[in-house]
């Protein structure tokens, strides 16, 4: 039989937070790994950190070792497919709380994550505002709750204004430039160029950008471009890309301090209110010209 008091025992003094995210060669998942490290230091905590690639396989190998290793609780970016019942099986022997990060599998555990509808609303009501008549989102994996909130909040933000915005048009992929510039080749390759497109990250519009060049096409010039995450590196690209901070370091930080909180108090981690985004407009949508056509 479990016995609740022994595992506390055992568990009490290790001073040990888990931490599994998909790709740390994503800037976006730096950012939030670092958040999730700052917390855990500032408290005197040693982090263990694991790489699922987004797959759920490796995610839970990582997670059974860090429960082994007697980690007080669990930061989780879920890797796409995963399941409460399986998550919860793995860090119920020991019962050890988790926050999500970013992604969403199951209310039941804490969740930290930037407004991702409100993020696509003020990207949305900006694209309209330039006058645009058409627009598709490129990336972001199938099945991610950060992608279905930023389809759904585009749709908000697009309806009542000229521009055509199909959520069925949109192309997934991994979150990276390769994959990136491979689902926005498939958009190309229905007919036409998009006149404005939307990435869904940051590390998606560097593929963008790469593969709109090979097209001989100039972004902010012959197509507007604008993504999510604005991570140090968007300001740094030519042009600069417009795209919505949504802060993933105090998202990484605040899942931390979520955590350790729940490991203080003996009250397992709940949801907590999305952080709100905001945009920053640069030359990849304020130097298009609408007077373009493909």
């Amino acid at each position: 039989m479990y016995n609740r008091h022994a595992a506390g025992l055992r568990r009490k003094g290790s001073k040990t937070l888990g931490l599994v995210v998909t790709d740390i060669r994503n800037p976006y998942f730096a950012d939030l790994a670092m958040g999730v490290e700052e917390a855990a230091a500032d408290a005197g905590y040693t982090l263990l950190v694991g790489y699922s690639r987004d797959d759920v396989e490796q995610q839970n190998k990582h997670l059974a070792t860090m429960v082994e290793q007697q980690a007080e609780g669990i930061v989780l970016l879920p890797a796409i497919g995963s399941e409460k019942e399986q998550l919860s099986r793995i860090v119920d022997r020991g019962k050890v709380p988790v926050v999500q990060l970013a992604r969403s599998i199951s209310p039941e555990f804490g969740y930290v994550g930037a407004d991702n509808r409100q993020a696509a609303r003020l990207i949305a009501e900006h694209v309209a505002a330039l006058g645009a008549s058409a627009a598709v989102l490129i990336g972001g994996p199938a099945g991610s709750s950060a992608r279905e909130d930023r389809l759904a909040g585009l749709a908000e933000g697009f309806a009542g204004t000229p521009v055509r915005f199909d959520p069925s048009q949109a192309v997934p992929s991994r979150n990276n430039p390769h994959d990136g510039a491979d689902a926005f080749a498939s958009a190309v390759d229905r007919g036409t160029v998009p006149e404005v497109v939307l990435a869904y990250s940051d590390a998606v519009a560097i593929g963008i950008y790469a593969r709109l060049r090979r097209l001989g096409l100039e972004p902010g010039r012959d197509v507007a471009v604008a993504s999510f995450d604005d991570v140090p590196l968007a300001e740094l690209l030519q042009p600069p890309l417009t795209s919505v901070a949504t802060h993933p370091r105090q998202v990484g930080r605040d899942a931390g301090l979520s955590l350790l909180d729940s490991i203080a108090t003996g009250v397992p981690p709940a949801p907590s209110p999305p952080l709100a985004t905001s945009l920053r407009i640069r030359a990849s949508t304020a130097s298009w010209r609408t007077s373009i056509r493909h």
